[in-house]
């Protein structure tokens, strides 16, 4: 992910998909007045949860498009985000962007492996992009959007993602296009025939 974003303010927004590692340890010798016997407690700890890669990615992407919002002007609540905004947060993203994005009056526009540099822009790749949107979408119904108007699914979303694809896969002579798996021919296996029983040869034997 090709993403740079501002630090988010941790203290502005809760996210219920932060867990914390919780660790009780608790160790005394304590000595009985008169007897001058020790007890010691035993340690408890509880089970710790870690997050996976892509939930620790889908914070940090909530978060900076949380933090997108209240540098909004005017400042954007959540509840009055729509496709577009959504649009405009993904063109805000192409100034961090590191793929080299050639224009059609660029000689080297279609070529996947530039012979030297050019001035053309760097922009988010398109894969980056589709993941994004992706995440997003998740998080917006895990803060409890409704998925009927998750801004993140919209349709003027999914159009945009599919021209920054197509015009990305001319610019750098690329292809989207998933391989489509050739389904498995099976071999048909000819089993060794097994010889005759001795008595079954013995009456064959008998009948000529």
């Amino acid at each position: 992910m090709d993403l740079v974003s501002p630090a988010p303010d941790p203290t502005a927004y809760s996210s219920p998909i932060v867990a914390g590692n919780a660790m009780i340890t608790s160790s005394a010798n304590n000595t009985i007045m008169g007897t001058g016997q020790t007890t010691s407690s035993t340690t408890v700890q509880q089970p710790t949860s870690t997050l996976s890669r892509y939930e620790n990615q889908k914070r940090r992407d909530w978060n900076t498009f949380c933090q997108y919002l209240r540098n909004h002007r005017p400042p954007l609540s959540l509840s009055m985000c729509s496709g577009a905004h959504v649009l405009e947060f993904l063109r805000y993203l192409d100034q961090f962007g590191k793929t080299k994005v050639h224009n059609q009056t660029c000689p080297f526009f279609g070529l996947p492996n530039p012979p030297a540099p050019c001035p053309c822009p760097l922009r988010q790749a398109w894969g980056s992009l589709d993941a994004l949107i992706g995440r997003l979408r998740a998080a917006y119904e895990e803060h409890g959007g409704r998925p009927e108007g998750n801004p993140f699914g919209a349709r003027a979303v999914r159009i945009y993602l599919r021209e920054v694809r197509d015009f990305q896969a001319k610019a750098r002579g690329v292809s989207y296009e998933k391989k489509r798996k050739r389904p498995k021919q099976k071999v048909a296996t000819s089993q060794p025939q097994q010889p005759p029983h001795p008595s079954e040869a013995a009456a064959a034997t008998a009948t000529e």
